[in-house]
């Protein structure tokens, strides 16, 4: 069968891609960066698309020529700069839908959310509603799938975050008192059941929510997350809520995992009764704790919960260092700076305008990093800075390289410090 595979650089959609070429059926990823699923699959037939600005259905028409079934697994779980939750989610999704009526494209499989409700109050779950409830109006071979809580070797956005809670030395803090529910799936359990559906065209116009075979609180989870990864038991600390909310507006503003709709559908819930998934497409799916014992924790899944918390605390330091770097520069007496400039030959105006230059450089890199605007980009642009200011204070006063407090030597620190983090910055 044809498919085409929205989302499949995304954490569900590589498996579920893998999962797909592995059953034989011919994948046509849809993604924003058709290249790297190229390099994946081994050959060219990737397509780009854009659900900011795909929302109409003659955007999608073209991209359907022989097209057997469309399965829709794009989403972001709160808007950003360039990103938008409503296009993402509905706009884009119904022009697809659309397009499919037109095409003739019967089957459609939308992966949505167990907690898309709009009692959940978040952006998130009204827009992925919008476009279940608009699939649901159309004449298609449709179905929605709502999963749960999806888990799997890898891991990406709430389950990393739960990795490195439980993982974190001495404590484990839970939100509130962590008794928020899950029944968590594995996605090769998830994958499994579009592959069955894919078969059987009899299961249509139907919602399932995919979900696992046992309910877990998000304190047991922890707890069981922390054994399997082999760190001896810890003390469960109960964070207030106010404090966690307060730190969720801190996400809003900053970004991160923890945000207000993450917690918001936290708090809502994830759970669902299993018997209807289980009974619809005779998948019988894995329990929480025998999916965790069938695939023991390696040395890099530690090494990237241990990392998880650290790397936001290497993009501060960073950013810190460039707009104090900056700010200091601007304030510092004007001979202190053109006196060294002079060593370079550097002299009068240009002096001036070199101080200046430099000075807003090293701000708006500190800015870039706060936004985690383009961080391979501005991981090369600090190595390069770093790199010219090293060479022009070394022809200027080689001495530094001497001096006790090692102002020069400290700059092959900064240089590791730089490229580790332009190495961890790129998630997918």
């Amino acid at each position: 069968m044809n498919v085409l595979l929205t989302g499949a650089n995304g954490f569900i959609g590589r498996y579920l891609l893998a999962a797909l070429v592995g059953a034989g059926h011919r994948v046509v990823p849809a993604v924003r960066r058709p290249r790297e699923t190229d390099r994946l699959l081994g050959r060219p037939g990737s397509i780009a698309v854009d659900f900011n600005a795909d929302t109409r259905p003659e955007d999608w028409l073209p991209r359907l020529a022989g097209i057997d079934a469309v399965i829709n697994c794009a989403g972001i779980l709160q808007g950003r700069p360039g990103q938008s939750v409503a296009a993402i989610h509905a706009a884009g999704p119904k022009a697809l839908f659309a397009a499919c009526s037109a095409a003739g494209v019967r089957r459609v499989i939308q992966i949505s959310a167990i907690s898309a409700e709009p009692a959940a109050g978040t952006a998130y779950a009204a827009t992925k509603r919008q476009a279940d409830d608009y699939l649901a109006t159309t004449d298609l071979d449709w179905i929605v799938l709502r999963p749960s809580l999806v888990y799997a070797e890898g891991a990406f956005g709430g389950t990393a975050l739960f990795r490195a809670l439980a993982m974190l030395p001495f404590l484990v803090p839970v939100i509130g008192r962590g008794d928020q529910a899950f029944q968590p799936i594995h996605v090769d359990d998830l994958a499994a059941a579009i592959l069955r559906l894919l078969d059987r065209p009899a299961i249509r116009r139907v919602v399932i929510d995919p979900v696992g075979a046992d309910t877990v609180t998000l304190r047991q989870m922890l707890v069981d997350l922390r054994s399997w990864l082999g760190t001896p038991p810890a003390a469960i600390v109960e964070i207030p809520l106010p404090l966690v909310r307060f730190v969720a507006r801190l996400g809003d503003l900053l970004g991160g995992p923890v945000n207000g709709t993450a917690l918001r559908q936290l708090e809502f819930g994830n759970a669902g009764p299993p018997g209807p998934f289980a009974e619809t497409l005779g998948i019988t799916p894995r329990r929480w704790a025998d999916a965790l014992l069938a695939r023991p924790a390696q040395p890099q899944d530690r090494w990237h919960a241990r990392l998880y918390f650290l790397r936001p605390l290497l993009r501060a330091a960073l950013a810190v260092m460039w707009l104090a770097s900056g700010v200091v520069g601007l304030l510092q007496p004007t001979a202190s700076v053109t006196a060294i400039l002079a060593g370079l030959g550097i002299a009068g105006g240009a002096g001036l305008v070199v101080l200046w230059a430099t000075c807003l450089l090293d701000i708006a890199v500190g800015a870039a990093l706060v936004l985690r605007w383009r961080p391979a980009l501005v991981g090369a642009v600090q190595i390069v800075l770093v790199l010219l200011y090293t060479i022009g204070l070394t022809l200027a006063q080689p001495a530094l390289w001497a001096d006790p407090f090692g102002p020069l030597l400290k700059n092959l620190t900064i240089l590791a410090a730089i490229a580790i983090l332009a190495a961890f910055e790129r998630e997918r």
